[in-house]
């Protein structure tokens, strides 16, 4: 199961696009947003992309407000189920416990990978380029004995995405 994660779209249209592209390319069926959306439009490409999503409200999302019913947005924290694996969505960071296989956070522009008693806390970094000039996502492969993350990013100026791969094994 391939999970794209991203997070800190910022309205940022043409960026969001670039990374939506680069997740349907390599074959993402589900896709994650963790707050700070920004505009409508990024809700409404993340459906025509045709991904399975969930999205949460940032802190900078009360534009957005009403929608929830048209959309997969959710408040956080939002809990839900992808391939027996439970996850907890969140943008502020504020509620880190373990109580989910899988934990995601946004808000903090700033990619972030830790394995703890095999949990996974997972901050994709930033779309929108904002503190730095790359955009930034992150993909999460669910597999037998574990998880893949990797970490993608690019220059705002190139059109290359760079990547890191992490192995975590469950024990």
């Amino acid at each position: 199961m391939r999970v794209g994660i991203i997070s800190d779209t910022h309205s940022q249209i043409s960026l969001t696009k670039k990374v939506l592209e680069k997740l349907k390319e390599l074959e993402v069926s589900h896709l994650i947003h963790a707050g700070d959306i920004g505009d409508v439009k990024i809700l409404e490409m993340m459906e025509a992309f045709g991904f399975s999503y969930w999205a949460v409200f940032g802190n900078n999302d009360f534009k957005l407000r009403g929608l929830e019913s048209r959309y997969n947005l959710f408040f956080e924290p939002h809990y839900f189920k992808i391939s027996q694996k439970s996850f907890k969505l969140m943008h502020l960071p504020y509620f880190m416990t373990p109580d989910t296989d899988i934990i995601i956070y946004g808000h903090l522009h700033k990619f972030q990978l830790e394995f703890i008693n095999n949990r996974v806390f997972l901050n994709p970094g930033e779309v929108c380029a904002r503190n730095k000039p790359y955009s930034e996502f992150a993909i999460l492969d669910i597999i037998q004995d574990g998880y893949i993350v990797n970490y993608f990013y690019r220059h705002i100026d190139s059109d290359e995405w760079n990547s890191k791969k992490e192995v975590l094994k469950s024990v």
